[in-house]
This record gives structure tokens, sequence and C-alpha cells, in this order.
């Protein structure tokens, strides 16, 4: 059964850099031996996703890139994967979904990072009751 974790946005530090969840969840998922693929709203978010990837933790390697159709030899090796909506990446069963629809496409779990403004977090709430009409299994968390 497929399952959505929903991740609300609290602590300071995440409310100053939202992304930094993003690679918090990225690292997890690295040290549990799974791939993930992160989609990013568009290339702008891709590339500082990359940036912050390589610089968040001096002392964490976490392999990735921004997916390439053009060269895509290491795609499936590769850990952690970024993808913009023009882009046609292989699936992968976790994925961390930054835009502004749910995710489609086979995955087992989807994670959604939620913005800690009140204002913003009416499309999550459609986005949980659409996954719950999916059939998935929803969870949240206070982060």
């Amino acid at each position: 059964m497929s399952r959505a974790d929903f991740y609300l946005i609290g602590k300071p530090r995440f409310m100053a850099q939202p992304l930094l969840l993003v690679c918090e969840l990225a690292r997890k998922a690295f040290d549990a031996n799974m791939h993930v693929l992160i989609l990013a709203n568009d290339m702008s978010q891709a590339e500082a996703l990359d940036d912050l990837l390589w610089s968040f933790d001096p002392d964490a390697f976490l392999p990735h890139e921004i997916f390439n159709a053009e060269e895509n030899e290491d795609d499936e090796i590769v850990p952690i994967l970024i993808a913009t909506p023009d882009m046609d990446p292989p699936a992968r069963a976790l994925v961390i979904n930054l835009r502004e629809v749910c995710a489609a496409g086979p995955f087992d779990r989807v994670l959604e990072v939620v913005p800690a403004d009140p204002n913003l977090r009416a499309p999550l709430r459609e986005r949980w009751t659409e996954y719950k009409a999916r059939g998935y299994t929803l969870n949240s968390y206070e982060m």
C-alpha cells in the first residue's frame, strides 16, 4: 500500500530555509539505502537544492544530481535525483514532492513538505484529500 507523509515546517531553521528540511529527508533516505527522486518546481529550485545538498552539512556526502536526459547513464545508481516538471526521470520508490500538485507515477511513498505559513497550507490540504482518495496511508509530522 502506498503512503503519503506530510512534514509540517515549524522549527525556526526550517522556516528560514525550507529546503534544509528536504536535505534532511534526503539524508534519511540515503542513510536507509533508499534511492529518492526529488520533484522540484523549476530549474531554479532544482539548482538551489543541488547546491544546498553539497553544503548543508560539512560532514555529510549525499551523492546526487539533477536529472539529465542526454547523460542518464548514472541515473540508476545515483541515490538522489532531482527533476523539474519538464523532465522524465526514472521512477523511484521514494519521492519528495515540492511541486504544486500531487505526485503522479509509480512510487511506494511520497513526502510532502508543508510550509509554516498557514496561508500557504490550503493546497497541501487538497493534496491530503487527493492522496486519501487514492487510498494512500497518510501521516503528518511536525518538523
